[in-house]
């Protein structure tokens, strides 16, 4: 799982310690996400499922999508579809995507990469593998993270930011153990690349075997960690946590991440995504691809979907779409 490393992870800015007497925050819950599939039969974890929205808000929704060796001809991506009311955040750590929207949005994303989509007053949009991919196969893996919009902001204008792996924040925890890579927000002092409508941050950490990050964190934010590979502990009392869990932190000043010493052969290390918000609490009313405030706006927005007023499919196809599935 490389995303983004480097070579001396020693010469990289510190990651602030936390305030003398900040608090660990305490897991509150530790769930372990279903697999199942998405679009045309790609395999996912669903990070938050089982979990109240109260705990994630403002956050909706999160798939870890793979990891997976493609053969030859298998890799999949989804058909059109719609989004109304919130945001998309696809991070690729392996593999590469390709997006087109009908507004003549989208592109190409691969290792550590970002795309942060704000689908807003709503759109039509295409997730794929491109067609040199489908050929030879090969290792895919990413997250697909919907971070809610508040209210005042569902109808605003689709927008994109292409956030290229190069871009992120790199920090060093202050004895090289941990490499935290900062997509969004401030973490320890660091400004990630992403701009939010919902105040977020977001970061992709890899801890070395024994080591452990306490990572500053915004007391007006909640706190999510969850892991994409490895085993170790999290939280105050070092509670075990292992691939494919999502632990829900308490309150606190910090996060507090530790590995195992042993970890297996596939994966030598600790990968978290942590995860945190200020939130927005009000109502939700979703279903499938719409994320509003109340019933009446969500069938608003299927009605707006069935009278074409989201876009209008292209008539070239995607280039990455194959007729998969």
């Amino acid at each position: 799982m490389p995303a983004v490393t480097v070579d001396d992870i020693l010469a990289l800015p510190t990651l602030l310690a936390p305030d003398l007497g900040a608090q660990a925050r305490p897991v509150r819950s530790i769930t372990t996400a279903p697999s199942g599939f998405e679009g045309e039969g790609f395999p996912v974890r669903r990070a938050f499922a089982g979990v109240d929205l109260a705990d994630l808000d403002p956050f909706i929704h999160m798939d870890q999508m793979g990891e997976v060796e493609y053969a030859p001809g298998e890799p999949k991506g989804t058909p059109w579809h719609p989004h109304r009311g919130f945001e998309t955040v696809t991070y690729i750590l392996d593999g590469i995507f390709e997006h087109q929207d009908s507004n003549g949005g989208g592109g190409v994303i691969s290792d550590g990469d970002t795309q942060w989509m704000t689908a807003g007053s709503g759109l039509l949009h295409i997730e794929a593998p491109p067609e040199s991919l489908v050929v030879s196969g090969g290792l895919f893996h990413g997250v697909q993270l919907w971070v809610n919009l508040p209210g005042s902001q569902k109808m605003s204008n689709p927008r994109y930011q292409d956030i290229r792996g190069g871009q992120v924040g790199l920090l060093s925890s202050p004895d090289g153990g941990a490499l935290l890579r900062v997509i969004a927000g401030n973490v320890g002092g660091h400004e990630g690349p992403g701009i939010t409508h919902t105040p977020i941050s977001m970061a992709h950490a890899t801890v070395e075997p024994g080591a452990e990050v306490d990572i500053p964190w915004r007391p007006d934010f909640n706190a999510l960690v969850y892991v994409l590979a490895g085993e170790g502990q999290v939280g105050a009392s070092r509670q075990p946590i292992r691939k494919g869990q999502l632990a829900v932190l308490g309150a606190g000043d910090s996060i507090r991440v530790r590995a195992s010493e042993r970890q297996e052969s596939r994966s030598p290390q600790l990968d978290v995504l942590v995860l945190g918000g200020r939130p927005i609490r009000e109502p939700v009313a979703a279903y499938g691809p719409f994320v509003m405030n109340t019933r009446a706006e969500l069938m608003q927005a299927f009605e707006d979907f069935q009278a074409g007023r989201l876009g209008v499919i292209p008539t070239e196809p995607h280039p990455g779409h194959v007729g998969l599935g």
